[in-house]
């Protein structure tokens, strides 16, 4: 998809309202992965070169509706600082007389961050009022937050009636381009790789792009309530009992349709996460006292083997509880496979969320095409609904 984004001319010497998400992961008052800070610095930087002045808002956290220090963005300003390699002047609010004061006040090398959004209930609410408050200081909107574009929220959308124009920035561009090159119309062979926990997070998904795939590959605690509704045993797995039926047209369905679903042939199994008696078992030989935690070795073979000659991957959800080293080769195995796929040409998209962050403990995130900065977003996106913060900006 293509979408409006600025020009130099659009936002010179303008009073520039930029969303973005600075809701990064913290702990004992440090930022512990400044990711999302630095997807931003190319649209801040066209921004800046073009002698704009810059305020920077974003959420961070729940802190619903109501202002608490835990979730004030004053915490993260030496990150921000640090990353973009300017000096932060920070407003404790997003509405109001000092957030004009300290706009009109910037100076060269500086920019203005605001507090956290969400110490406002209207916010959540696209409270027309309020968006009228916060674009008040502003001649100029700019959507860089993809990770927060399928919320409709003020700082995502509802600012957009009270500013003079408003463009997507280039993070959002790049989102829209690299999402709808593997869900809008994806170069074939096309794989779809799914994983997680439940079938119900990926119905919607499913229901968009099984008559775009070549193969679909489903791993993670979801491939177990497809197993079942095979007749299999699947011991202690997880099981969406809900989906049962689903699982079950969703597999006749791709037969009709000619696509390939492949399910594990066998798993890292044992009698729970925290347990020490882990063993590989066969799909067809599940231990009724076992809960598959991994897609086996002989999946990651028949997996593996699916990519090869693909031209689109998707991948959306891990291969098992990633984040134990007891179970996290499958995810492990299949992230270095689809970076050998994108050496070879293939279009290779992350899905964001627990995908992304696997793919980046895996050194991977720089071996494929695009990883994704919104995991519900994204997965949205691919479900081919109309995101509120990306949207209005879709190119004529």
């Amino acid at each position: 998809m293509k979408l409006k984004t600025f020009k130099p001319d659009d936002v010179r010497g303008k009073k520039v309202l930029m969303r973005v998400d600075f809701n990064v992961p913290f702990k004992n008052g440090k930022v512990t992965d400044n990711a999302r800070i630095l997807a931003h610095t190319s649209t801040l930087k066209k921004l800046l070169d073009a002698g704009a002045k810059v305020a920077l808002v974003s959420h961070f956290g729940r802190p619903k509706g109501k202002v608490d220090p835990a979730f004030s963005l004053k915490q993260i300003v030496p990150d921000v600082e640090k990353a973009y390699n300017l000096k932060v002047v920070f407003v404790d609010d997003c509405v109001g007389e000092k957030v004009a004061e300290a706009v009109n006040n910037l100076k060269s090398g500086e920019i203005v961050l605001l507090e956290n959004s969400r110490y406002h209930p209207e916010e959540q609410k696209n409270d027309p009022e309020f968006a009228k408050q916060m674009a008040a200081p502003f001649d100029v909107f700019v959507m860089d937050a993809f990770s927060a574009c399928h919320r409709a929220d003020v700082s995502t959308c509802g600012v957009i009636d009270h500013v003079k124009a408003s463009f997507a920035g280039d993070l959002l561009q790049r989102e829209a381009e690299m999402l709808g090159a593997v869900s809008e119309n994806p170069a074939k062979p096309y794989v779809l790789i799914l994983g997680g926990a439940k079938v119900s997070d990926k119905i919607a998904i499913v229901g968009n792009l099984l008559n775009k795939a070549t193969t679909i590959l489903i791993g993670g605690g979801m491939a177990y309530t497809f197993l079942k509704a095979q007749g299999k045993e699947i011991g202690k797995s997880l099981c969406d009992e809900e989906r049962l039926e689903f699982s079950r047209d969703t597999l006749r369905k791709a037969t009709q349709m000619g696509v390939k679903i492949l399910l594990p042939v066998d798993s890292v199994v044992a009698s729970g996460m925290d347990a020490t008696d882990v063993s590989i078992a066969s799909s067809d030989n599940m231990p009724a006292d076992k809960m598959g935690l991994d897609i086996g070795p002989e999946t990651v073979k028949l997996f593996t083997k699916a990519l090869d000659g693909a031209k689109s991957i998707l991948w959306n959800g891990p291969m098992g509880v990633f984040e134990d080293d007891k179970f996290a080769k499958g995810t492990s195995d299949l992230a270095k496979a689809v970076a050998d796929m994108t050496s070879k040409g293939a279009v290779t998209v992350i899905g964001g969320g627990d995908t992304a962050s696997a793919v980046r403990q895996f050194g991977a995130a720089d071996k494929v095409s695009h990883v994704s900065t919104g995991g519900g977003a994204s997965l949205e996106y691919c479900e081919g609904k109309q995101l509120p913060g990306m949207y209005p900006f879709k190119a004529d």
